[in-house]
């Protein structure tokens, strides 16, 4: 097995481990740990748009309009339409959803202390910045690949002409 294998399915084994765990301390307080993500980065920084969202949340535009749905309809964020930019919707987090991120950032405590008790600090802060390596050097590498497989508009021009 490569070690770029071996990389990547200790990544998703990680991930995957981490996801189920937070969702199983979530459950009892009606979020998932991707609702989590969504109030914790609105608790950081309120009142960003859906795209900022997308963003900083590591996620895709149609997972992040749903789960802002779901939460909007729950009462903890509100969507409305961004002062300067008709198209952008402006997301802020409600009284409810920082009682809730409050909560939700409690229950989690011991799971980071736990997280964090695996690592020196050194290995923690080396640990972040690898994993933020892999992600920088990946997004930068789907945005390359999005960009060969976008057509030109001479392209597109060919293509409708024939």
């Amino acid at each position: 097995m490569s070690a770029g294998h071996r990389i990547a399915m200790s990544l998703r084994a990680a991930y995957l481990a981490m996801h189920r765990v937070v969702d199983a301390r979530l459950s009892r307080l009606g979020v998932t740990a991707d609702q989590f993500v969504v109030l914790n980065l609105l608790a950081q920084r309120d009142g960003i748009t859906q795209q900022e969202l997308v963003r900083r949340a590591s996620s895709d535009p149609n997972t992040i309009r749903s789960m802002l749905v779901l939460l909007e309809r729950r009462g903890l964020v509100a969507r409305e339409r961004h002062p300067t930019d008709g198209r952008a919707r402006h997301v802020t987090l409600r009284a409810a959803g920082r009682e809730t991120h409050q909560k939700v950032w409690s229950a989690l405590g011991p799971l980071q202390e736990s997280l964090a008790a695996l690592f020196t600090p050194v290995e923690a802060s080396a640990l972040v910045n690898f994993l933020e390596r892999v992600s920088g050097n990946l997004a930068a590498a789907e945005t390359r690949m999005v960009a060969s497989e976008t057509p030109s508009v001479s392209a597109v021009r060919v293509d409708q002409e024939e």
